[in-house]
C-alpha cells in the first residue's frame, strides 16, 4: 500500500493516525496489540544489543584493559618524542644559531611542540577505540580472509556470517571439525566442549572455533573449503519448523536441523528431501534458499507443480514437527574463488530465485563485488513472491540493482530480459553471470547472451524441474 501511494510514510515509518485513516475499524489501543508490539520490539532490540552487539562483561573488560595498555604505550612513545624535541631545541639555542635559517628552525620547533602539547584526542580516534572495544579483528591463514567478531558470537559464527568456508559439523563443541590453530591473540571459552584436544594439540595452540570468542585481534590457521568437492555429503533428520505461503502457488518450507548435526553447504547448492509415507518415501531435490551462515535453519521454495512432494505440502499432509530427511549438499552452482570479476549479475525465473537468493546473501556477506544485479522473470502471477526482499536490498545497498519482468513464455521472457540488460549495461562483458530457472529459460538465456562476449568461465546455470 505504501508503494501504491495508498499509505503515506516518512523515512520508512507509518504514523498511527495514517493507519487509522486507512483501517478505521482497527482498535489498536483497545485490543492491546500496540503495546504488545512495542514490548516485543523493545525486548528484541535489547536482546540484540546484549547478545550480538556488545561482548560479555569479561571480554569487554579485557578489551578495554588491552586498549588502555596500548594507549599508555603510545603516550610514553609521544613523551619520548617530545623530550627529544625539547633537548634538540635547547642544543640549537645553546649553539646561538645566527641568520634567518637558525631563527626559522627555532620557530619551526616551537610550532611543532605547541601542536603536540595542544593536541586533543579527536572523535575519530575515540570511535576507533570504542570499535576495538566491542569488536575483534580476525585474520585467517593461509586464505588471508579477514572478518570481525561482534558481541558474544563465536569465531565460527562470525566467520560463517562473513562468508568463510570453515570446516565444521555440530557447532556445539562435540565433533571437533572446526579445529584451528591460534597463531596470535587472546581468546575466551564461551561454550562447554565435549571434544577433547590432545596434549600435543593444546601445546601447539589448537582450539575449537565454535566454543571460543575473540578477546583481542586474532590470527588463526585453518583450511577453508575451496569448492563443492571439499564439502562432505551428509544425512540429517530435520524437523519441519513452518510451512508458510509465499504466494498462491509458492510455499516456504522451513526445516531445522538438530543442534548437534547441522548441514554444511555452500550458497547455491541443493539437497534431497524425503518424507516418510505409508506407501513409500516421497523425495524431491530442491535448491537451498537460505544462507550458509545459518546452517541450522534451512529454507526451500516449493512451487505448486505436478511433483508428489509439492502435492503433499500443498495438501497439508506435512505439518509442523514432522520429520524430513535431508541428504546433501550437491551441485556446483556456487560462487568460488575463481570469480575475480568486479560485477556479478543474477538471472532468475520464478522459483529459480531460491538458489539465487542464497548466492546473493553470500555475495553481500563476502563483499567482493563492486556491483550486484538481479533480473527476475515471472511466468505466473506470483512469480515475484519475494520482491519486497529484493527491494529492501536495493534500498539498503548502493551496489545492488533489481529489475523485474513478466512473460508467460519463459524462453521469450529470457530473450527480452537479456536485450534489456545489454542495452542498459554496456559493461556487461565484465560481469560473472548466474542463471537459474526452467530449462526453456536457461537455454534461451544462454543463447541470448552469446553476443555479449562472455568467456566460458563467466556463465553458470542451474536448471530446475
Amino acid at each position: 500500500m505504501v508503494a501504491a501511494g495508498e499509505l503515506t510514510s516518512f523515512d520508512g515509518m507509518v504514523a498511527l493516525d495514517e493507519l487509522q485513516r486507512v483501517f478505521p475499524d482497527a482498535a489498536l489501543a483497545d485490543s492491546g496489540a500496540l503495546e504488545n508490539v512495542l514490548r516485543i520490539r523493545d525486548q528484541a532490540f535489547t536482546r540484540r544489543m546484549q547478545e550480538f552487539v556488545l561482548p560479555s562483561q569479561e571480554v569487554l573488560a579485557q578489551r578495554l584493559l588491552s586498549s588502555r595498555v596500548e594507549l599508555a604505550e603510545l603516550r610514553r612513545h609521544l613523551e619520548d618524542y617530545h623530550e627529544l624535541l625539547v633537548r634538540l631545541r635547547e642544543r640549537i639555542a645553546a649553539g646561538s644559531p645566527t641568520g634567518a635559517s637558525g631563527t626559522a628552525l627555532l620557530e619551526f620547533l616551537d610550532r611543532g611542540l605547541g601542536r603536540i602539547l595542544a593536541r586533543q584526542h579527536d572523535s575519530l580516534e575515540a570511535s576507533v577505540i570504542m570499535l576495538e572495544a566491542i569488536t575483534a579483528h580476525v585474520t585467517v591463514r593461509p586464505s588471508g580472509r579477514q572478518f570481525l567478531v561482534e558481541g558474544q558470537e563465536s569465531i565460527l559464527q562470525a566467520g560463517l556470517k562473513n562468508g568463510a568456508q570453515f570446516g565444521y559439523g555440530c557447532g556445539t563443541g562435540t565433533c571437533g571439525l572446526c579445529k584451528a590453530r591460534l597463531i596470535d591473540g587472546d581468546v575466551r571459552t564461551i561454550l562447554h566442549s565435549d571434544y577433547r584436544l590432545s596434549e600435543q594439540e593444546r601445546e601447539q595452540g589448537y582450539l575449537l572455533l565454535c566454543t571460543h570468542t575473540a578477546v583481542s585481534d586474532l590470527v588463526v590457521e585453518t583450511l577453508e573449503a575451496g569448492g563443492p568437492q571439499d564439502i562432505p555429503r551428509q544425512d540429517i533428520a530435520a524437523t519441519v519448523r513452518t510451512i508458510s505461503p509465499l504466494g498462491p502457488d509458492t510455499l516456504l518450507l522451513h526445516l531445522q536441523t538438530p543442534r548437534s548435526h547441522r548441514l554444511r553447504f555452500l550458497a547455491g547448492q541443493s539437497a534431497t528431501l524425503g518424507l516418510a509415507r505409508p506407501e513409500g518415501d516421497c523425495t524431491a531435490s530442491l535448491p537451498l534458499a537460505s544462507c550458509p551462515c545459518d546452517e541450522r535453519n534451512l529454507h526451500f521454495h516449493v512451487a505448486r507443480d505436478r511433483s508428489p512432494f509439492a502435492a503433499l505440502l500443498f495438501a497439508g499432509a506435512c505439518r509442523n514437527g514432522d520429520k524430513v530427511s535431508v541428504r546433501g549438499p550437491f551441485g556446483d552452482f556456487v560462487i568460488g574463488p575463481r570469480e575475480n570479476r568486479p560485477s556479478i549479475a543474477f538471472f532468475a525465473a520464478d522459483t529459480g530465485f531460491a538458489p539465487i537468493k542464497s548466492l546473493i546473501e553470500h555475495a553481500i556477506a563476502v563483499d567482493q563485488f563492486e556491483s550486484i544485479a538481479l533480473y527476475w522473470l515471472a511466468t505466473r502471477p506470483d512469480g515475484h513472491y519475494l520482491a519486497n526482499q529484493c527491494r529492501a536490498w536495493a534500498q539498503a545497498l548502493d551496489q545492488f540493482q533489481f529489475a523485474t519482468s513478466v512473460d508467460a513464455d519463459a524462453a521469450a521472457g529470457a530473450r527480452a530480459l537479456v536485450r534489456r540488460t545489454l542495452a542498459e549495461r554496456p559493461d556487461f562483458a565484465r560481469c560473472v553471470v548466474y542463471a537459474a530457472g526452467s530449462s526453456a529459460f536457461v537455454e534461451s538465456l544462454r543463447s541470448a547472451l552469446a553476443p555479449a562476449g562472455l568467456a566460458p568461465g563467466q556463465l553458470f546455470t542451474l536448471t530446475l524441474g
